[in-house]
């Protein structure tokens, strides 16, 4: 047991290592349930609210989780978002949006997958896209929307005469 101070140069440098890799992802900031945060939150590590935040959330590569006693009136960006609690606001979400049997959301969403389990409250428009058609849809969405619109309005009659059959 006296020896290890020899080998222990090569294992500190591994030691150093292996804990900033494994501390960084568990890093998490928490809103407890008698805070309350009006304007704009942002960060670059995991958010858990159990309280009230009125404003903007911006954590874009990480996750944002609402508790059951959560409460969020503000628009959320991030890589993925779970909701126990009450949401008011746009979700822009990269990866997943999670809604949980207790948790409710009013407002519109953007996200590659979502998760709306049994019970949960779910009112506005919901868009789901893959990470590559994100793009593409945006590039070609714009001249295919533009391209229907100049002729149904040199032809107008047979455009409403086929919509209706």
């Amino acid at each position: 047991m006296l020896q290890p101070p020899d080998n222990s140069q090569k294992s500190q440098s591994n030691q150093t290592y292996t804990p900033s890799k494994i501390s960084s992802p568990t890093d998490q900031a928490t809103i407890g349930r008698s805070l309350v945060i009006k304007g704009e939150v942002s960060g670059s590590e995991t958010l858990y609210v159990d309280g009230r935040i009125e404003g903007t959330i911006n954590i874009a590569e990480n996750r944002v989780t609402v508790g059951r006693n959560g409460t969020v009136a503000a628009n959320i960006t991030a890589r993925e978002v779970v909701i126990m609690g009450k949401v008011t606001g746009n979700i822009q979400c990269t990866d997943r949006v999670d809604i949980r049997s207790e948790g409710s959301l009013t407002g519109d969403v953007v996200t590659q997958r979502i998760s709306v389990e049994d019970g949960a409250v779910l009112k506005g428009s919901v868009q789901v896209r893959s990470a590559e058609q994100k793009s593409q849809n945006q590039s070609h969405s714009k001249p295919a929307a533009a391209e229907p619109a100049k002729p149904t309005t040199d032809q107008m009659k047979p455009a409403t005469a086929v919509a209706h059959a």
